[in-house]
């Protein structure tokens, strides 16, 4: 039996070949939208990781930083310092909104830093200056790049003319890029007055940013405070939930694609070699035996194409980067148990008819002309 199956896979190297190619083209969609989600998605919360707040402090209610505003009275900048614990506590104001600039307009998250202090700033600079000053912005690279924009160059944020004082690397995305400038200018441009939207709080050496959380909920009123890791958990969970249908549908598509392919693929073969199915059922061969042959041809075409696809996405994403710095790709464990899985049970459902077509076949056929 294992000899005929090898047969069925190999008889034709060349059409097996492209078969797998085939089904690998509907695989290379499912983890090309997948990449691309999950590249965004680490993007998104990107600012929260990269700036290393042990605690994150904002408006009670509040839970998250994506689609989410959030005002706390600037008093409580020194009511957050005084707890017991804290090392340092920058503000910043946070604002969603549209950028204008060499004719293009773009959304981004604008950040209000404090004057002077890069601790909520840029984590990679790309050119000019690091740190914004009165008037000014630094802008992500490839927006940039995109609207054609220089040092000096002005753009526009909520009706408001900054100056292009810098350039940012690392702070792109197509859902939320972000663009910093000073906490004042942004209080002036949105007429905030006597609040902040965060608080990123350091905590002293050998304090645990947990109890460092809880105590500051106790001591400071109306508040949330959550560790960094909490709070970019529940950002991505945002994101999560704002993607997932999407990519569902994709994985849909392509997974019905994966088991059309493969049971046709597999269908061929069975249908070209009926005399010979009909001998081994006349010689006393078990429907099972022959079950599971067709379903080990289906899962090695399934197992090949998938493994391909994800040599295809490895190859294209630093092409992507190169061709098209504004889509962000990322690879998890997650995404690739998930496709492999889809892998698996595209080839099972794939070998559902060819499987149908042997128990029609009569072993009376073989002693036929």
């Amino acid at each position: 039996m294992l000899k005929w199956t090898l047969q069925g896979l190999f008889l034709a190297p060349q059409q097996l070949l492209a078969s797998i190619a085939a089904v690998a083209g509907a695989f290379v969609l499912v983890l090309f939208f997948e990449g691309v989600f999950s590249g965004e998605s680490e993007k998104i919360v990107a600012m929260i990781e990269r700036t290393e707040a042990d605690v994150w402090v904002m408006q009670k209610g509040v839970g998250n930083m994506h689609m989410a505003s959030s005002f706390v009275s600037d008093w409580k900048v020194g009511a957050v310092a005084s707890v017991d614990g804290v090392k340092k506590v920058t503000p910043i104001l946070y604002l969603n909104s549209v950028i204008e600039a060499g004719g293009r307009s773009w959304i981004s998250f604008i950040v209000g830093m404090e004057a002077g202090d890069p601790r909520a700033g840029p984590w990679k600079s790309a050119g000019g200056a690091i740190v914004p000053e009165p008037g000014e912005a630094i802008v992500p690279d490839i927006f940039a790049l995109d609207a054609g924009l220089s040092i000096g160059d002005s753009i526009w944020i909520a009706g408001r003319n900054f100056k292009v004082a810098g350039f940012s690397a690392d702070t792109f995305s197509m859902a939320n890029s972000i663009t910093y400038v000073t906490l004042d200018d942004l209080a002036d441009t949105i007429s905030t007055i006597g609040a902040v939207s965060y608080l990123l709080v350091d905590a002293e050496p050998g304090v645990d940013p947990q109890a460092l959380a809880t105590k500051i909920m106790v001591q400071v009123e109306k508040v949330n405070a959550l560790t960094r890791e909490e709070f970019a958990r529940r950002d991505f969970s945002i994101a999560v939930q704002m993607g997932l249908e999407i990519v569902w549908i994709m994985t849909l598509i392509g997974g019905a694609l994966a088991v059309l392919l493969t049971g046709f693929i597999v269908y061929s073969h069975i249908t070209g070699r009926e005399r010979e199915l009909a001998v081994m059922k006349a010689l006393g061969v078990r429907d099972r035996a022959i079950y599971f042959s067709i379903m080990t041809q289906a899962l090695f075409i399934g197992l090949m194409a998938f493994a391909l696809a994800v040599l295809v996405l490895l190859i294209a994403m630093p092409t992507t980067e190169m061709l098209a710095p504004k889509i962000s790709l990322g690879l998890s464990a997650n995404a690739l148990v998930r496709a492999g899985s889809m892998a698996i049970i595209a080839s099972l459902l794939a070998s559902i008819i060819p499987v149908r077509r042997v128990l029609s076949v009569d072993p009376v056929s073989a002693f036929q002309q």
